[in-house]
């Protein structure tokens, strides 16, 4: 006999405004942002945790969306790159990935930004080594990588404001 899916509630925080939603119990948070609550910044690149096209930070860590389910953010504070900035007034790292070049075909992007966000929370001064760790887990094809480091050491030092 097969059981029908039966879907959950998922109360959480998103980008500073509280969510209720119905879940399926196998839909992975990345599902969940993209599909249900049309947030397009987090990006499916390898669906492995490779990559960390679909970083957010919830609860303060970054977090690859593409492992985790949705149901896992239950009660949590989510933020995604939609909740950064907005077109007229960006946030800092957005700023400075522009202007330092960080920012090139764009898919890496927002979960590089996320994963620089969650450094700066953590560690508002970190060296350029500890930087390049805390970016670790995103990859990129077009930068090569020095740009990037360059955007966050310059946020980190207070050159586009406090992060």
């Amino acid at each position: 006999m097969r059981r029908l899916k039966k879907k959950r509630p998922l109360a959480l925080t998103v980008n500073g405004e509280p969510v209720e939603w119905e879940v399926e119990p196998h839909w992975t948070l990345l599902r969940f942002i993209r599909d249900e609550l049309k947030l397009k910044g987090a990006k499916e690149g390898c669906g492995e945790g490779e990559c960390g096209t679909c970083v957010v930070i919830l609860d303060g860590r970054a977090v690859n969306a593409c492992l985790l389910l949705a149901l896992q953010a239950r009660g949590g504070e989510l933020w995604t790159i939609e909740g950064l900035g907005t077109p007229e007034r960006l946030h800092p790292l957005q700023q400075a990935f522009i202007e330092r070049g960080g920012i090139q075909c764009g898919i890496c992007t927002p979960g590089m930004i996320m994963a620089a966000k969650a450094l700066l929370d953590r560690n508002p001064t970190p060296t350029r080594e500890e930087i390049k760790v805390g970016i670790s887990g995103n990859l990129c094809r077009c930068t090569g990588y020095v740009k990037i480091v360059d955007a966050v050491e310059a946020v980190a030092h207070g050159e586009f404001g406090p992060s």
